[in-house]
């Protein structure tokens, strides 16, 4: 059997209703905290909502392999500054060398022919005004494959032209041959090798050839002026020697630990300082990356190499080719320091800027689907007091037929 019911009461049961429906979404809302909680609320928001929110859970995925990245960066920069510190010991232990006495207590020497015409030169004229046999002769030193000084003894100034012995050193100085000149009394011309180059090879057969084991450098000395005698080879100081074999285990020490600090700046299987090359992806398309090309810093790399004893360190021209490939390998540490520094700042900023970026699409989203509270918090006050007005006044929509009631009473 169908209820009857008045319009009066249907009007005011509709109302009802319609206020208990509107105080079940502002309690739902306060109690989600979200004016939008499926695509039945609003399709154009909660999509856009959802969008925004799965790229931002995107990027924040990339933020764990970026921090990684981050950390590889900061252990190559740490392995850079060990090695930076190792090369610098090395350095010190070459300094060492340096100040240590003459490896050699005889020096390598050649002395040339004296003037056939019997009439001797002196230290500032050596071809005594150009009357004795050196005039216009030559003296030719070879120091490499390619590298040949020749000079002229003459009375006359010119290029290439030499009459005195400070004009022979100037010039042998300038063109890097480690030889020092003197004259005896005959007009004998002799040439030792400089206290630098103390274990340094004499030869005088026109060609050059490489230094053997034993000697930090060679020199031919050839020329008409003549070379009959026997060349004085070096005679090694034992002692001095003894002491730098010492500083040479030392530095291969260094060397060694150059090896094992490289190996050892990884981080979670990457090595910048060992050939392995770091991959960073910074949006989720995979569209925005940055390679970063990681370097091979062994001694190898770096342009070092043990030492041997017998061969390096034995004199000043021999240690200042170890200190010049360590002075180049310093300049190769700062310069890759440099690379990574701009990488980890370059890595730094777009880590700051993912994290700003997840922020702005947080919020954006919040902003389409959050609910405000102050607002909802007055709604569910108004539609309370709206639906207790709505129970008295149907209330009082009922009276009508109570008081038929009371007639049939």
């Amino acid at each position: 059997m169908a209820i009857t019911l008045t319009a009066s009461v249907r009007q005011n049961l509709l109302s009802l209703q319609d206020t208990a429906s509107l105080l079940s979404t502002t309690q739902g809302r306060l109690a989600t905290g979200k004016k939008v909680n499926s695509a039945l609320d609003n399709p154009t928001n909660f999509f856009t909502a959802a969008g925004l929110d799965a790229r931002a859970s995107d990027i924040n995925n990339l933020l764990d392999s970026i921090g990684n990245g981050v950390q590889v960066l900061q252990a190559a920069n740490t392995g850079i500054t060990s090695l930076q510190k190792l090369v610098d010991t090395a350095k010190s232990i070459a300094n060492q060398a340096l100040q240590q006495p003459g490896g050699y207590s005889t020096k390598a020497s050649l002395l040339t022919d004296a003037p056939a015409t019997g009439v001797a030169g002196t230290a500032t004229d050596l071809t005594a005004g150009g009357t004795n046999a050196l005039q216009g002769k030559t003296l030719v030193f070879k120091t490499s494959a390619t590298a040949t000084t020749t000079l002229t003894l003459s009375n006359v100034a010119g290029a290439g032209n030499v009459n005195s012995i400070d004009a022979i050193n100037t010039a042998l100085s300038t063109a890097g041959v480690q030889l020092t000149a003197s004259v005896g009394a005959t007009g004998a011309i002799t040439f030792t090798s400089t206290n630098d180059a103390a274990s340094q090879t004499i030869t005088k057969t026109g060609t050059y050839a490489a230094p053997g084991a034993g000697s930090s450098s060679s020199v031919d000395i050839s020329g008409t002026v003549g070379t009959t005698a026997a060349v004085t080879a070096a005679v090694a100081d034992v002692n001095s020697q003894n002491t730098r074999a010492g500083l040479v285990a030392q530095y291969n020490q260094i060397i060694q630990q150059i090896t094992t600090t490289a190996q050892d700046a990884s981080f979670n299987g990457i090595n910048l300082l060992n050939g392995d090359s770091l991959k960073l992806v910074f949006n989720e398309t995979g569209k925005s990356t940055s390679t970063i090309a990681g370097v091979t810093f062994d001694p190898n790399g770096l342009g070092l190499a043990a030492a041997t004893v017998g061969t390096d360190f034995i004199d000043n021209v021999a240690t200042n080719k170890t200190l010049t490939a360590l002075n180049t390998a310093s300049v190769t540490l700062r310069s890759q320091a440099s690379a990574f520094g701009a990488n980890l700042s370059i890595v730094q900023v777009r880590q700051d800027f993912n994290k700003n970026l997840i922020n702005v699409l947080q919020t954006g989203s919040s902003n389409l689907t959050l609910a405000d509270a102050n607002e909802e918090a007055a709604n569910s006050q108004a539609l309370s007091t709206r639906q207790s007005i709505a129970v008295s006044a149907l209330a009082l929509a009922n009276q009508s037929n109570q008081s038929v009631l009371q007639l049939l009473r």
